[in-house]
């Protein structure tokens, strides 16, 4: 195409392309585009007819001088944009302002000592907001805006903090920067959902002063750590502090598994009573070597094939010889009329001190117990004179490794907590019968199961009034010391339970934003620090 023709048709198309292109800018107009390359190169000049200094602030239409620009913007159709913008100088019309000339500044487009646009920036800041570092510089560099990740986390470091106001209901709950090592305190507006706050430690001072500072807080919402305890307590006197209901439901989890431990033997179904053995039947021999045995067996093969060798009117010596074996071999083998005589010195059984006590042992066994401490302990009282080794290796040789009869496996303590904690309506039919057999086996259980949903029924219809009865319940009971701890720690802090099993208030949404919090850190390969950390949560 003709130049004169080509420039007609650049005039033509400037409005469309103004509006395409920098729609949200004014007093920018757009001379040429030369997307030929791999950089599309946009050419355009500032229409502004003054400026304001930024020295004294005073309008000025006296131009100095031009200069171009070259700020990067957004990529456009999978290419990158360099706009090749004309700038102005003006001269400025204060005479006693330090300026005697200021460059002009497009608003929207362009900032002083800027190699970007502001359009790009912001488009960068929120990559990084979403990815960090170097999942997003991977990110820009896919989508035609290629900038290293040191450029992403100072884009984000340099973002002031969002304004929030004071929340009425806030949450407070610890994460972990490290975990085991260093945690922090996040703090969470109850009712938009919105995290107001991150604090370095999960100190008790460090959360009272923040809160000394925001006198307008209502309500704290938080579980039953000690420091936030104390910490809200000194830093808001007037707020009403609220116990999470999933952590005093979790905690009574425990207890409970624990209490179903310690009863587990009434899990175990009665063994039925085994047959009387008859009167003319006599024990049968038991060899040390139980039939299989590889050594036992080869033992008994030699046995019979030299004592039918010497029936058969060999001598010994001929034997020895046909067999490959020893004369004394040939002679002890000989001698025994059995092959169960062969089986003398380490093979056989040694009579010892715990004999008169194993069937005490293989008693308590078949009633559920498997604690090979307790167990000498129970026999060190009946006047067992010897150490624990020889009852565990008793228990861990002889009872482990004999064979159990046959029939219906117990259920597992954590089966029977899930059990009793299930509302009876969830249950299935079948683990509703396995339960109720359990009760009915362990009143102990029974009561526990009682327990459990009577305090549920506190917690799910907002009853707290009916605590101080529970806890006076549990406490006295002696067969469930789990339970008895877990209501005496619910006295210490009583009234916040009390306001948690009664207002409609949570930390369900601080929870899900410390599950946020450990997203963020994984993405940032828990090498972020704390402020980084802090810009992501809030500003995201």
């Amino acid at each position: 195409m003709p130049r004169g023709r080509q420039c007609c048709a650049i005039n033509e198309v400037r409005p469309q392309l103004d509006e395409l292109l920098f729609s949200s800018v004014e007093g920018v107009s757009v001379e040429s585009v030369d997307a030929a390359g791999a950089v599309a190169q946009v050419e355009a000049r500032s229409t502004a007819r003054r400026a304001a200094c930024p020295g004294c602030g005073r309008w000025s239409g006296r131009i100095h001088g031009s200069y171009l620009r070259f700020p990067h913007d957004l990529p456009t159709a999978g290419k990158r944009v360099v706009v090749s913008l004309r700038v102005r100088r003006f001269v400025c019309a204060e005479s006693s302002c330090p300026r005697q000339t200021f460059a002009e500044q497009v608003p929207g487009l362009t900032r002083r000592f800027g190699r970007r646009t502001e359009r790009l920036p912001s488009t960068l800041v929120s990559v990084g907001l979403a990815l960090a570092g170097r999942a997003g510089a991977r990110m820009t560099d896919a989508f035609g805006a290629p900038v290293s990740r040191n450029t992403l986390l100072r884009l984000i470091a340099s973002l002031p903090d969002p304004p929030t106001a004071t929340p009425r209901v806030v949450g407070v709950d610890e994460y972990a920067q490290r975990k085991g090592r260093i945690y922090g305190t996040v703090l969470v507006d109850v009712e938009t959902r919105r995290p107001v706050d991150l604090l370095p430690d999960r100190e008790a001072d460090t959360l009272a002063a923040w809160l000394a500072e925001r006198p307008d807080i209502e309500i704290v919402c938080r579980d039953r750590a000690p420091f936030f305890a104390e910490g809200a307590t000194r830093g808001a006197p007037q707020a009403l502090q609220v116990a999470d209901r999933w952590h005093l439901w979790h905690n009574l989890g425990e207890a409970a598994e624990k209490c179903v431990y310690r009863h587990r033997g009434c899990l175990r179904p009665t063994p039925a009573p085994r047959d009387e053995p008859q009167g003319n039947s006599e024990p049968a021999a038991s060899s040390p070597w139980p039939t299989g045995h590889r050594f036992a067996e080869r033992t008994r093969a030699k046995h019979a094939t030299i004592h039918a060798l010497l029936t058969a009117g060999h001598s010994k010596r001929s034997v020895a010889r046909q067999l490959g074996m020893g004369l004394n071999t040939i002679l002890r083998f000989s001698r025994a009329a059995t092959s169960e005589e062969l089986f003398t010195g380490q093979w056989q059984s040694r009579s010892t001190k715990l004999d008169a006590y194993k069937p005490y042992l293989d008693q308590r066994w078949q009633e559920g117990c498997t604690n090979a401490w307790k167990l000498w302990e129970e026999i060190k009282e009946q006047g067992y004179p010897h150490g624990y080794g020889n009852v565990r290796n008793y228990v861990s040789r002889a009872l482990r490794r004999k064979p159990q009869p046959i029939g219906p496996r117990p259920p597992s303590a954590r089966a029977v907590t899930r059990w009793i904690l299930t509302h009876p309506d969830a249950l299935t039919e079948n683990d509703r019968l396995h339960l109720k057999a359990v009760l009915a086996n362990c009143p102990e259980l029974t009561a526990l199961a009682e327990h459990v949903r009577s305090f549920a029924h506190m917690l799910t219809h907002l009853q707290g009034d009916q605590l101080p009865a529970w806890v006076e319940a549990a406490t006295a009971t002696t067969e469930l010391p789990s339970l008895r701890r877990f209501a005496q720690h619910l006295e210490r802090d009583l009234d916040a339970v009390v306001a948690g099993l009664s207002q409609p208030w949570s930390s369900g949404v601080v929870e899900g934003h410390v599950n946020r919090i450990k997203m963020l850190k994984r993405q940032m390969f828990d090498r972020a620090g704390f402020e980084l950390l802090r810009k992501r949560v809030l500003l995201a």
